[in-house]
């Protein structure tokens, strides 16, 4: 078993939701990543999802992109964020951590010496946006090797086909975007979500994740109550920008924000 599948039969069992933080690496600075992520944690995180900064990020909106921006002019790379998750995991050897990113930084390294670097390094799953499952027929087999798990998106538009086909090559959980667009471009509409991921739970046995779109305790709870996770993205990497220029302040901020929603998620349990 993973640790993103112990996580989530965990959680499961208590009649809890996951809740997926997510925050750009090298953003706002290489040096605070770390920090940031127990911060994360302290906060009520459940399970990370660390983004590999990339010049293209072609799924994300302004704010996303801005912050790759960020980490690059750091010059923040692949094996800088595998090394930023060894660290981590020098004191938290508990909370999964998700890679999210573009396939090029992956193709660049090797995929065989990716993955080999990513379980060194204690990552437990991979989202490769730009990978679909048709075309993961090489890298599948060698992150399902080293248990490594296979996160791939599902849209609003996806068939139930396809929806089939993405849970065959997926573990630990599924992504469902829940609008059409970029991260941090819409507003969401909840009875939709719902009925969307509950059809997704009848192709497949995996968690459901949904993300895009949420911003605060009450669009956490709302989603919360319809999937089995929530994944916060925009609007935590909007808050480090904001207050990028205090690490103190920011990692106040990120708390302030990240906290609330995790009440809010175990008040669906009570």
């Amino acid at each position: 078993m993973s640790r993103i599948e112990g996580v989530l039969k965990a959680l499961k069992g208590q009649g809890r939701k996951a809740l997926i933080p997510y925050i750009t690496a090298g953003d706002p600075h290489p040096d605070l990543t770390v920090d940031l992520m127990h911060t994360l944690v302290s906060a009520g995180a459940d399970i990370i999802e660390l983004g590999v900064p990339f010049s293209d990020p072609m799924a994300d909106g302004p704010v996303i992109q801005q912050a790759c921006e960020r980490a690059l002019v750091h010059g923040t790379s692949l094996r800088q964020v595998l090394g930023m998750v060894k660290t981590f995991r020098e004191k938290d050897n508990a909370t999964p951590v998700v890679l999210m990113g573009y396939l090029n930084p992956m193709e660049a390294m090797g995929q065989e010496k990716f993955a080999d670097a990513a379980v060194e390094a204690g990552v437990d799953g991979i989202l490769t946006v730009d990978l679909p499952p048709e075309e993961a027929d090489e890298v599948a087999p060698l992150f399902t090797a080293r248990n490594l798990d296979a996160i791939f998106l599902l849209a609003p538009t996806t068939t139930d086909d396809r929806i089939r086909a993405i849970s065959e090559h997926s573990s630990g959980y599924v992504y469902y975007v829940s609008f059409k667009g970029v991260t941090g471009a819409g507003k969401i509409d909840v009875d939709e979500v719902a009925s969307k991921v509950s059809h997704i739970h009848e192709l497949t046995a995996l968690p459901v994740g949904v993300g895009f779109g949420i911003r605060d305790a009450a669009t956490a709870a709302a989603v919360g109550r319809v999937s089995d996770g929530v994944i916060v993205g925009s609007v935590l990497v909007d808050t480090i920008a904001r207050n990028q220029a205090d690490p103190d302040q920011l990692k106040r901020a990120l708390s302030d924000l990240l906290h609330p929603m995790r009440e809010a998620l175990d008040s669906l349990a009570s």
